[in-house]
């Protein structure tokens, strides 16, 4: 006759279980025929830690895009960089002049509203707007669409 066990005991031994099947069917211990070796006395397979990934520029090793990018800089310049507007959110007082730098080696614009420059060659060209109205300014890069910026004037 089977002997009862306490819920906890089988929680541990249904955990231990659980561990070494899904090891076994993702390949653990390959050098050894897919089983786990387990040090005397244990009963559950030793914990190893994983390695950290790598994360992109941009990201946090918590996951999702970078907080900073989306909090509203006050500057009054904006370099465009790896096909990126760099802040992406300006915020400048009217009145202030806002200078784009290209320092890409691929040409770029800034267009959108009433900016219109022409197109900023590769390398340190620029191209300047005074904003003198309040409001939100949104603008892009027509040759490379997917470069998005905003400038908002207080």
């Amino acid at each position: 006759m089977p002997r009862p066990t306490s819920p906890r005991t089988a929680k541990a031994v249904l955990g231990a279980s659980a561990v070494l099947l899904l090891a076994t069917a993702c390949g653990a211990g390959s050098d050894s025929g897919g089983a786990i070796t387990m040090p005397p006395g244990a009963s559950t397979p030793p914990m190893t830690t994983m390695p950290t990934m790598p994360t992109m520029p941009g990201m946090s090793a918590t996951g999702g895009g970078s907080v900073a990018s989306k909090v509203p800089v006050v500057a009054n310049h904006v370099n465009i960089k790896d096909f990126k507007f760099q802040p992406a959110i300006l915020r400048v007082n009217a009145g202030v002049a806002v200078t784009w730098t290209n320092l890409d080696e691929e040409p770029h614009t800034v267009v959108g509203g009433p900016l219109r420059s022409a197109v900023l060659a590769g390398g340190q060209a620029s191209y300047s707007f005074t904003f003198s109205k309040p409001g939100t300014y949104s603008y892009q890069c027509s040759i490379h669409p997917f470069m998005h910026g905003t400038v908002v004037v207080t």
